[in-house]
């Protein structure tokens, strides 16, 4: 079996992840996607919730797979017997940083490829945090993200 792996925060799913997500389980028999827990950063929404709001964008595509992670990503795509990172481009300002970690992940485990994905040019300005901070504002975030991430900022803003 064919199986890569996206990993991301996905604090909140954006339409731009949703694009990679379909294009990519339309390559791969099985595409895990695999949010990161990452201590370091102070996320909106936690791990469970973001599982919950990725289960419910991909319930429509049979062969995804969402599952989360807080070790190195190579352990887990071992752990998960995938050879495949898929990682969304959205500007060359992406490049650099990306580069770096398909190198060391390669590094580390020889049996690790990555595969990048252009961003669809409508989504290459999208980002998480740009997400965030118009919807802290009360502006419309509809075109952004998926329904159910349009209703989950506006419930985490009205709560704080």
């Amino acid at each position: 079996m064919n199986i890569a792996v996206y990993p991301g925060s996905f604090d909140p799913v954006t339409n731009g992840h949703l694009d990679i997500i379909m294009r990519g389980a339309k390559v791969f028999d099985l595409l895990i996607v695999a949010v990161l827990n990452n201590s370091g950063k102070n996320p909106m929404f936690t791990v469970e919730e973001r599982k919950q709001h990725l289960i419910e964008v991909t319930r429509n595509i049979g062969n995804v797979e969402v599952d989360s992670f807080n070790n190195l990503l190579v352990d887990y795509i071992q752990a998960k017997q995938a050879r495949v990172i898929i990682r969304g481009l959205r500007a060359i300002s992406d490049f650099e940083y990306e580069l770096q970690m398909a190198s060391i992940n390669h590094k580390l485990s020889e049996n690790i490829e990555t595969f990048f994905m252009m961003t669809n040019p409508q989504y290459s300005y999208l980002s998480s945090s740009i997400v965030k901070e118009i919807a802290k504002y009360q502006a419309p975030v509809s075109d952004l993200v998926p329904k159910v991430i349009e209703d989950a900022l506006r419930i985490k803003y009205a709560v704080k």
